[in-house]
């Protein structure tokens, strides 16, 4: 017996019932644990440093970040925006030469970051 095409299958149905707000935060957090591990800061690869695969991530969590802040609240975009500033000035700190001010990953979204 096969499914007809027009009924959904389960992890659609599943994919359905979650809020954006979820959708969106979950994106964030993979982006912020996968920048973390390039800077070097993952206890398990405390020796793995890749600065542009970091500068990438970055960029695109502030992209995202920047983007959804308005539809997530402050509730929920508060500490989303706290976890990018961390990661921007820890980039910053490895960085052999950091960048200026203003010109660091994702601060064309974000503005300058300052620590």
């Amino acid at each position: 017996m096969s499914i007809p095409e027009h009924i959904p299958d389960q992890a659609t149905r599943d994919l359905a019932e979650v809020p954006a707000v979820e959708v969106v935060s979950t994106a964030a957090v993979h982006l912020m644990s996968a920048a973390a591990v390039h800077l070097g800061l993952a206890e398990d690869l405390p020796d793995h440093r890749d600065l542009d695969e970091a500068r990438t991530l970055i960029e695109a969590l502030a992209g995202l970040i920047t983007a959804s802040a308005p539809a997530l609240g402050s509730h929920h975009a508060a500490p989303l925006r706290d976890g990018l500033k961390t990661l921007q000035l820890a980039f910053r700190e490895a960085s052999p030469l950091p960048d200026p001010v203003g010109q660091g990953p994702g601060e064309k979204f974000t503005g300058p970051v300052y620590s």
